[in-house]
């Protein structure tokens, strides 16, 4: 019996740690996605550049403490104008790690991730999100995550 409860507590012990790192009771983090702007090959298209210049403007009331990224070309170019108008950088990192890095880096706080249909799949399954990822050109979508375990999903679209 004493080496089944081991056992049990042992892998108990290593699904926690695997998991995203909730955000701290009284906390409420803000995740904003987005699928990178419309491309052309692994560009973005004359349209993405557009639409990518418009999301400065389309997150203007958010204070954003974090902006982040798979290494991937076209999410990086979508991410650029963003950068530029809040002075932050992006940060990349793999998907398999976001969200738990996103929340508990930044509890309490504000981060944006750009992705793809694939890596949005898995941030939203990994957040616990509310109903399907931003999959459509334009789409961006602030998920709320309370430290109660509550979320919340607002859709809002930018760019044409």
């Amino acid at each position: 019996m004493t080496r089944h409860r081991f056992i049990l507590t042992a892998i108990a012990l290593l699904l926690s740690a695997c998991a995203p790192r909730a955000v701290p009771p009284g906390a409420t983090t803000t995740v904003i996605a987005l699928r990178h702007a419309d491309r052309f090959g692994n560009d973005l298209s004359d349209k993405g550049q557009k639409r990518a210049a418009a999301l400065p403007a389309a997150l203007a009331g958010y204070d954003i403490d974090a902006i982040y990224a798979p290494d991937i070309k076209r999410n990086l170019d979508t991410a650029a104008p963003l950068a530029r108008a809040t002075g932050l950088r992006v940060r990349t990192i793999a998907v398999e790690t976001a969200a738990g890095r996103m929340t508990s880096a930044h509890p309490g706080g504000t981060v944006v991730w750009v992705g793809n249909k694939a890596n949005l799949k898995t941030l939203w399954q990994d957040l616990d999100a509310p109903g399907d990822p931003p999959l459509e050109y334009g789409d961006l979508f602030v998920v709320t995550l309370q430290g109660d375990g509550k979320r919340a999903l607002r859709r809002l679209h930018f760019g044409d």
